[in-house]
Formats: C-alpha cells, structure tokens, sequence
C-alpha cells in the first residue's frame, strides 16, 4: 500500500471562481493562499498568508453540511445534503473572489468519492458557484493529513503514527524517521513522498491504510443496536478488523522502538476528547491544537461519555448537539488505535487537510525557507 501515497500534481492551484456582479474587494493581503476540505460532514476552509515559519489565518470558514448522511444506506447524496453543501461552498465562493485569492486548491473526500451521484453534484457545483472541486484519493487525504502535523513531530521521534477520522473515513500512516537528523524531521515530512528508492536520509512511510470507516458511516453501520456499550464495543471490534492487514498491526513496530515512537491524532474526536479532558465549556483552539493527552486521561473521558450515555450526551455542555451523536463512533476508533499501539501520551492537532494544503504549497513556493517550524 505505502507505494501507492505519493507526490506528483497533488499541490496544482484552482483558478479563482469567476467575479460576480456586486462583490467588493477585501482589503488586499501579501501572498493570500487558500484551501478548503468538503468532507463527509462539513465544509471548511481557510484563507491564509505565510508569516515566518508557519502561516497566519485571514479568513476561516466552517459548516456542518452533512453530506454524506445516509449515504452508508441508500449509496446516493441527499437533495438536502446537497442543498445544504451548495449554500455553504456559496459563501466559500465569495470569500475567495473578496479576498481575490490567487493560490488555492479546493478539494472533496469521502462522500463525493463513493456517491453514485457524485460527478452530478460536483457538475452543479460548478455551474452553481463557480468552484471545482478536485476528489482526491485516500493516498493523497492521508499524505495531507500527514503534511498538516508536521510543526508537531518531535525532535526523538523516529517512528511516527498520523492518523486522521473522518466522517467517512480513517487514514492511517507509519513513517520512519530513523535515518532523518532530529532538527531535519519537521521539514521531512513536508516534502514526504515514497518512490521505487527513498531519498537518502528522507521520511519513509511504511505503510498506509484508509479505511472507509468514519465517525458518520461508522455510526451507521450500528445504529440499530439500542444497548450504548454493547454498541461502543462492536465499533471497536469491527474497526480493528478493518486494520489487520496494515503492516505496523501486524508486526508490532511500536513495540520494536518505544522509546522513538509518537502517535498524533487529528480529528474532531481527537480535539473533542481534549477539550474535555481540560474541562472546556467553550472550544478554544489555542489550547487544544498541540496539547499532549495521555492515555489514562482519554480512557477516564470516554468513560464518562460512556456513563453519561446517549440522554447525557446530547445535553452535555461541552460536546453540542451535533458532536455528541457521534463522538462515541469517533471513541471506538481511537480507543482501538491505543489499544493496538500503547503509548503513555499522544499529540492532539486541530488541523487537517486545509492545514496540509497550505503547508504544501506555500513550501513549494518557497515560503518557508528551511521549512516550518516545530511547535
């Protein structure tokens, strides 16, 4: 599998959506860059600018559009799931023409990749907005996702798990840092890409696995099953099952380098979870995005998530309406995660693709310079 992730025309830049009568200008910003994810449950994009070795944010745009919902049932997009997602890429397709963004790439995940009415939709998109909307491969979701935490890779590390749950999907990669300098690592896994001979000293991705499992589809598959434990423990199972032929599963890798090997998780479980455990009443990024969770205290959440059950969860201050239905299918995947591969703590990053996509083309820009920094 890991021969299949790898970098060709993946960073290409989207042309601007045509101007519309009326639209003023925002006030011109240097090198404006932006990216945006349509994913099985949300529309998200950001609108951003290099600043030393990161970006800074300009403009930020995130809605629950619930495309793929039914989907795992009836194989087809919604007339209100696609309603729904055309308003909100509306929105994205003014910020774009106000800002006048001339760098972008605007991609579409899991639920435009299995929808028999997928190529319709992304057809009236277009027509609709403006905007074309590239489906990327798992690889390539998988490789961004990767890309996004690269400012979170520590120094000793040498054996990596980035794993990304999505609505629709799971991505998982291993990379081996081992031949990597410690202060080159960061920067590595911006430029990762496989090939017939890695380069010398580069990142090398063991393997890699993208699961069409995902906090919706995963949901699901069992929410027939009234009894909540009884349900949490049957997603478990049947994601671990989904893993078996991943090679880092079946050779116990983290076993073999413990002390080099670091797990980051990105997702809106991962940051769920790490909201809860610091006891958040209302979400704040900047305490979240790259905190450190321990094992013990992801356990002692998804049990009290557990206990609270479904009642308990929909009225739970810090979870929402939205997020509470399906952060127990989210629980199930990461719980697995741990269990299969023990560590003592994790790194949590409120980032993804949209992160991802900027690293990647404001460092194939040369942007960065010797690349970003470690956070």
């Amino acid at each position: 599998m890991a021969q299949d992730l790898q970098v060709s025309a993946q960073d290409r830049v989207a042309p601007a959506p045509p101007k519309r009568p009326g639209c003023k200008p925002a006030r011109a910003e240097p090198e404006l860059y932006a990216a945006l994810d349509l994913g099985t449950n949300s529309c998200r994009m950001l609108i951003a600018t290099p600043e030393g070795g990161h970006f800074r944010v300009v403009d930020a745009f995130a809605k629950s559009v619930r495309l793929g919902s039914g989907l795992e049932r009836t194989g087809h997009l919604s007339h209100g799931s696609i309603a729904r997602t055309i308003s909100a890429l509306e929105v994205c397709a003014d910020k774009l023409r106000r800002y006048q963004v001339g760098t972008m790439r605007l991609v579409a995940t899991e639920a435009c990749r299995r929808a028999r009415n997928g190529r319709h939709f992304l057809a009236r998109v277009t027509r609709e907005t403006g905007l074309r909307l590239e489906v990327i491969r798992p690889e390539e979701e998988a490789r961004l996702a990767v890309i996004s935490c690269a400012p979170l890779v520590a120094e000793d590390a040498t054996q990596v798990l980035v794993f990304d749950i999505g609505g629709g999907s799971t991505e998982l990669v291993w990379i081996d840092l081992s031949d990597v300098p410690p202060e080159g690592r960061a920067q590595a896994i911006v430029n990762l890409r496989v090939g017939p001979e890695p380069l010398a000293r580069g990142a090398r991705i063991v393997d890699f696995i993208s699961v069409p499992l995902g906090v919706a589809t995963l949901h699901e598959r069992y929410n027939d099953v009234a009894d909540d434990a009884a349900r949490f423990a049957l997603m478990s199972w049947f994601f671990e099952e989904q893993i078996t032929g991943f090679k880092p599963y079946l050779q116990g890798l983290a076993e073999r380098d413990s002390t080099g090997f670091q797990m980051i998780g990105t997702s809106g479980t991962v940051t769920t979870v790490g909201a809860a455990h610091l006891g958040l009443r209302r979400y704040d990024r900047r305490k979240v995005d790259g905190m450190h969770l321990s094992a013990k205290a992801i356990d002692e959440v998804i049990g009290r998530f557990l206990r609270l059950g479904p009642e308990g969860r929909r009225t739970d201050v810090g979870l929402g309406r939205d997020r509470s239905e399906l952060i127990m299918s989210g629980a199930a995947i990461l719980q697995t995660l741990l269990r299969v591969w023990p560590t003592d703590s994790m790194r949590v990053a409120d980032r993804g693709l949209r992160e991802g996509m900027l690293f990647a083309m404001m460092s194939a820009n040369g942007a960065f310079g010797d690349g970003p920094r470690p956070e």
